[in-house]
């Protein structure tokens, strides 16, 4: 397939190099189409770099790697024609970049009873979002090394078939899959970042990762 990623940051890089081992064709991003020119040259000679407006063409897939507070702009600059009928994976959480964190909690921007990804669900209607790689830093998010086995990526979305592409790619990448339902379901596992930060910012731990253990 080709995929696109939207954002050159360090989700997008990690997920366009994860996808290039998987045998994927992949584009990045970015405003201008020439962020990267020295990373692809030096790390990633298999990316190809355009902008955003032209990236969507022929596209199968798109990845929503950016900011939270710019998903929604940037899926406008793609454009809803080319994001109708299309499977865009939102790794996206609505930080609040003016609120510092407060004992280690992040802000959002969002409330508790509607995510970002139901904003953008509801703005782009005809795309398919499917939550993914919400709940983790970029270095654990292809093929993460873990002692406790492989961890858990929480995803949510309305349709079952691109629910089953994204737990495929997962798969592949490494982590076992927990469908948490329609995209109401991102309510839950958006906040999820929030957790996973707390270690980080209070001991500068960032080498874990979240497991769901299933019951007897």
């Amino acid at each position: 397939m080709t995929i696109a990623i939207l954002g050159t940051g360090s989700v997008g890089k990690a997920l366009a190099n994860g996808f290039v081992s998987l045998g994927h064709t992949v584009r990045i991003g970015s405003r201008s189409g020439t962020k990267l020119t020295q990373w692809i040259s030096e790390t990633a000679p298999n990316v190809t770099e355009m902008n955003f407006k032209k990236i969507g063409d022929g596209a199968d897939v798109f990845v929503l790697a950016v900011k939270g507070a710019h998903a929604e702009e940037v899926l406008h600059l793609v454009g809803k024609k080319q994001l109708k009928g299309k499977l865009v994976i939102d790794t996206t959480n609505p930080i609040d970049d003016d609120i510092p964190p407060k004992d280690g909690v992040l802000s959002y921007f969002t409330d508790i009873n509607y995510s970002l990804m139901e904003i953008l669900q509801t703005e782009f209607k005809e795309a398919e979002f499917v939550k993914a790689f919400s709940c983790v830093g970029a270095p654990l998010m292809v093929r993460p090394n873990m002692e406790g086995g492989r961890p858990t990526m929480f995803i949510a979305g309305n349709s079952d078939k691109a629910k089953k592409a994204v737990s495929d790619m997962l798969n592949s990448f490494g982590w076992d899959v927990n469908d948490m339902g329609t995209v109401v379901g991102a309510r839950a596992i958006e906040p999820l970042a929030m957790l996973w930060c707390i270690p980080g910012f209070r001991t500068n731990s960032w080498s874990h990762a979240l497991k769901m253990v299933p019951g007897a």
